[in-house]
């Protein structure tokens, strides 16, 4: 008796009913656990919060992207649960940018009921930790993840961010146009799948457009002082300097260019869009060139109030990577109220038929292979902002 009556007790918890999945049976023999609503897209209603949880680069070397994709969730929660219907409540935690404490929060994060998951920052813990939640079959949303691969881990695995074979051909092809690039120097990180998955892309890239690669130079993601590489980029005399870096190397690496002398154009992957690399490199960060998912420039009225929103709630202007985030909830919330369900597979479901969805990058799509659809750009610091290659 003692046992039925803890269980019973267990399952009238409206926590543990979120978390657990315990359920009552309504006399018409329908489930009725709170999670599951009635009605559907603007009129759906769901009397639980849906449970969203976020693993983000908090610390460590992909910081300055995870902190920005934090304030966005942050910010798209505020907005969507003003809408009214759906609430959602957010859990983020730190992955530290590293795959092992990444895992460690998965698992936490699939034994707390999360409905999905949205992260991890970097592709190569993507790699790792996707697999888990996969077997768990928990859905999850990458929304910073580029590298070749990330979503063939399984039919749970889904992004919102384009894949760097999407934005990095549109890059080179316009900087061929543009200034007539014939020979390049290319270098990036050889121990990151992020940058290893741009470097691919960029080889690729520069091959169809019939530029000559007159060497290819690699570091670490961990590495501040490119001056020794850089002047053997210089006696190349290439017609510009391609790279695959993150933030953190993608300042110095620039700075230190023009403080040797190289004037040459320097062309980045989707690590050197945000605005950390116009405050770091400051003057030398003009002409860069970097392929882009979103820019701020655009008129698209959501993205403009976004923008607005965002710099007024933390005193910062949003990057790629915010914007990426923010549209991830948004892509979400169409998800959760097509089926309106917090349940792992109706979200599943949901994630599936994703088609023009209006966000703040646009009209997103998420194709057969569960990877985004949607406008890419190229852009060039111009007058110390990211401005459209033309």
């Amino acid at each position: 008796m003692r046992k039925k009556l803890f269980s019973a007790a267990v399952c009238g918890s409206a926590l543990l009913l979120a978390i657990t999945g315990c359920s009552t049976t309504s006399g018409n023999g329908t489930k009725d656990d709170g999670a599951t609503g009635s009605g559907t897209g603007a009129d759906c209603v769901i009397k639980s919060a849906v449970p969203i949880s976020a693993a983000f680069s908090l610390t460590g070397a992909a910081a300055q992207y995870g902190a920005s994709q934090k304030n966005a969730l942050e910010l798209a929660v505020e907005d969507l649960n003003k809408v009214g219907g759906v609430t959602y409540e957010l859990t983020v935690e730190d992955d530290a940018t590293d795959p092992k404490q990444a895992i460690q929060v998965f698992d936490t994060l699939i034994a707390s009921g999360a409905a999905v998951i949205i992260g991890p920052t970097l592709s190569n813990t993507a790699k790792q930790t996707n697999p888990i939640a996969q077997d768990a079959k928990v859905p999850v949303l990458g929304v910073s993840n580029t590298a070749a691969g990330i979503t063939e881990i399984g039919d749970y695995i889904f992004r919102d961010s384009l894949t760097e074979d999407a934005v990095i051909p549109q890059t080179i092809k316009a900087a061929v146009e543009t200034l007539d690039v014939k020979k390049v120097v290319v270098m990036y990180s050889n121990d990151d799948a992020f940058t290893e998955s741009g470097y691919q892309a960029f080889a690729a890239a520069l091959k169809d457009e019939g530029v000559d690669i007159a060497d290819t130079l690699t570091f670490s993601k961990a590495d501040t002082d490119f001056r020794a590489l850089l002047n053997k980029a210089k006696k190349s005399d290439a017609d510009a300097i391609v790279v695959s870096g993150l933030i953190d190397a993608a300042v110095p690496l620039v700075t230190q260019a023009r403080e040797i002398g190289i004037d040459t154009p320097i062309i980045g992957g989707n690590g050197f869009n945000s605005p950390a690399l116009i405050k770091g490199a400051g003057k030398a960060a003009e002409g860069v060139i970097v392929g882009a998912a979103w820019n701020s420039a655009s008129d698209n009225e959501q993205n403009v109030k976004f923008i607005e929103d965002y710099t007024a709630k933390f005193d910062a202007a949003p990057d790629q990577f915010s914007a990426q985030a923010y549209a991830g909830l948004q892509i979400i919330d169409h998800a959760v109220r097509a089926e309106c369900s917090a349940e792992r597979e109706a979200i599943k479901a949901g994630l599936g038929d994703i088609t023009d969805v209006p966000t703040v990058l646009g009209d997103v799509s998420l194709n057969e292979n569960r990877d985004a659809v949607h406008d890419a750009l190229v852009q060039v610091v111009k007058d110390g902002k990211f401005a459209i290659l033309e």
